[in-house]
Order: C-alpha cells, then structure tokens, then sequence
C-alpha cells in the first residue's frame, strides 16, 4: 500500500483479515480503529464485519445498520446502498448471517454478488475483514483468501495458545500470504515483544513459517471509555496510549503490505473455499 493523492489509483485492494484464537483479545476494536489510521493516511479504505451471528462493528461505530450482506445476496438491496460511510471515510459494510447463507444461493445469485465485491476491490485501496474468533470454516476461509493476515493475541495463556491455533490452521493449509501478529493488552512494550519472540520461534521451529511483528499495543483506559461512547478510540482519544500505538502499527502495515495475489478476486476466492 502507499500514499497517494485524490483520484489515484494503485490497482486492485490489497485484503486483510484479521482473526484471533480467542474471543476477548480487542480484535474488533483493533480492526475498526486500524480502518480509521489506514483512511486518515489517504487509503480509501472498507471495512467488512465478518464476525457471522456476532457481528458488532455498526454498534461499536454508533452506525444505524438496518441493512447487510443477506438483503444484497437475496437482490433487495445493492452492495452500495448497505454501505455506511464511517470516521475518517471508512467504508462499513456489515455482514450479519447473511454469508452463511451463500450456500443456498443460485449460481446467477453468487455470480452477482461476486461480480459486485470485485468492483469494490478494484475501487479500494485496502479492504479489512473483521473475522470471528477461533479455527472455523468461515475464519480460515476468509484468511485464507486474504492477502495477509493480522493475527492478534494477548498476555493471557489461552489467547497465546489460540493465536498460535490460527498460525498452524492457516500452515497447514499452505496459506501463501503474510502472517502478521498484534500483541493487545500488554502490560508493556517489553511484555508484547517477549510474546511475539515466543509464537514467532515456535511457529518457525515447528512449522517453519515466518511471523512478522506487526506492533504491541498496552492498556490503556481510554478504550474502554470509548466503547462506552460508542466512539473508535481514535476520534474519542486521538493522543491516548492505544492510539498512539496503532497510528505506528498503521504505518508500519502500510509500508510492508504485500502486493495483491493475482487471479481470482478475494471474494471468489471465498466462495470457492466455502463452496
């Protein structure tokens, strides 16, 4: 990804999922504000809740979402009129149930819904996936699909093992693209970079796969204030601890990001994993 200037274009998005072993690690919250941090560095950018069933980001947003994915795949919607623009310029689309149901949709239905995410592809810079939490088909399906991966975790034992879950899964798999790992809650940096050293050796001693450090962030109260404004902490708390820390992991990200796979776009790629 790089910066550019209003009305340039650097061909197709580049897609990131991002995903955790286990549920309670800020994976949401990490994927909302990073949206705003990549938006505000002049990449237009869409953010996708694919969290099935569990979906939150329009109530973390404050956004009114009436509409999802399930009103576009059943024809009574466009992919544009479901969108929701949010801070900075994001694009929010909420997913809802809607995705597990593709498996009963005709052919000339996924072929529709395909050829309208492949527009907003070619007309994105960056498009986030907020996954679910854990190993689930439509978790590794949707990372599996992606460019790269942000993989995050945090202090806790179970968040560590779980994350490390992800990374085999997504070996196991060949997963050709960049895995990325997020260290949430840390009570320092030095904390964070010892957990990443950790996962990052085992994954490369037992399942001979590079990690990349994408960032450590600590606590900070500040986001749990700003979930309850139902506000990202960056517009609530630009200058705070966490969003300070993920304005750097933004810019590390963007200067790393891998180029976009060739061939089939990122949601027939889901499709097929699915399907």
């Amino acid at each position: 990804m790089r910066k550019h200037s209003a009305g340039e274009r650097n061909g197709r998005a580049v897609i990131m999922a991002v995903a955790s072993g286990k549920g309670g690690v800020g994976k949401t919250n990490i994927s909302m504000n990073l949206a705003i941090c990549l938006a505000a560095a002049n990449q237009r950018v869409v953010l996708i809740d694919a969290d099935l069933g569990l979906g939150n980001l329009d109530i973390m947003m404050n956004l009114n979402s009436r509409y999802n994915l399930w009103h576009v795949m059943t024809g009574r919607k466009s992919l544009q009129q479901i969108t929701q623009i949010g801070p900075s310029g994001v694009e929010v689309i909420c997913g809802g149930s809607g995705l597990e149901d593709m498996a009963n949709l005709t052919p000339f239905q996924h072929n529709r819904l395909i050829h309208e995410f492949n527009c907003l592809q070619d007309r994105s810079d960056v498009i986030l996936i907020d996954t679910g939490a854990g190993i689930s088909q439509n978790v590794i399906g949707f990372c599996m699909a992606a460019d790269q991966v942000l993989v995050v975790a945090t202090p806790e034992p179970a968040a560590m093992t779980d994350a490390y879950a992800v990374i085999k899964v997504l070996a196991a798999r060949q997963y050709p693209g960049r895995i990325n790992l997020l260290v949430n809650m840390a009570a320092s940096i030095e904390e964070g970079k010892k957990i990443c050293r950790q996962i990052a050796q085992v994954a490369s001693r037992f399942l001979a796969v590079p990690i990349y450090e994408a960032g450590i962030l600590c606590r900070d109260q500040c986001l749990q204030a700003a979930v309850c404004l139902q506000q990202p902490v960056l517009t609530a708390y630009p200058n705070c601890l966490f969003s300070k820390g993920l304005k750097a992991i933004s810019n590390r990200l963007i200067n790393t990001a891998p180029a976009p796979t060739a061939g089939d776009g990122f949601f027939r790629k889901v499709v097929n994993w699915f399907f």
